[in-house]
């Protein structure tokens, strides 16, 4: 256990710093972008708002790849597309039970998971952010267009 403990928690620090990473470069470009135009019309916005969702798809891929990577390097799996497929459903919490690991590095199968949730929900909260001030720019044109 202690030895799953001091190869996973590596990993998901690793993975935390790769979203924090994904998580900074998008809002400034969101922040930069938005504050670049005066009046953002409907297809800016979408724009910017898909660009930043795929930014945080990305992010979150990339990390189901590390894992994955690891899991080949320890020999649980031995092509990287299983890897990634099993990769991909436990860091998205899903647990289809198809595919497991040995029993001895069962451990990092929750490290992964908790590391996808935690993850998932980060890149939620990007989008709220997002969402929300595109909502309160939207609000003030609205407000500004009626008392003129």
């Amino acid at each position: 256990m202690l030895n799953n403990l001091l190869i996973g928690l590596p990993m998901t620090l690793l993975c935390l710093l790769l979203q924090a990473v994904a998580v900074g470069y998008s809002l400034r470009h969101y922040v930069n972008y938005r504050h670049r135009l005066d009046r953002p019309s409907a297809g800016s916005t979408i724009l910017i708002l898909s660009l930043v969702m795929l930014l945080m798809l990305l992010g979150n891929l990339l990390q189901m790849a590390i894992w994955a990577w690891l899991f080949v390097a320890l020999g649980e799996f031995e092509s990287f597309a299983r890897a990634l497929y099993f990769s991909g459903v436990t860091f998205a919490t899903l647990g289809y039970g198809d595919l497991v690991l040995s029993p001895p590095r069962q451990l990092l199968s929750a490290l992964e998971a908790a590391n996808g949730i935690l993850m998932f929900g980060v890149s939620t909260a990007v989008m709220t952010a997002a969402l929300g001030d595109v909502l309160k720019h939207y609000a003030q044109q609205l407000k500004a267009a009626k008392s003129n």
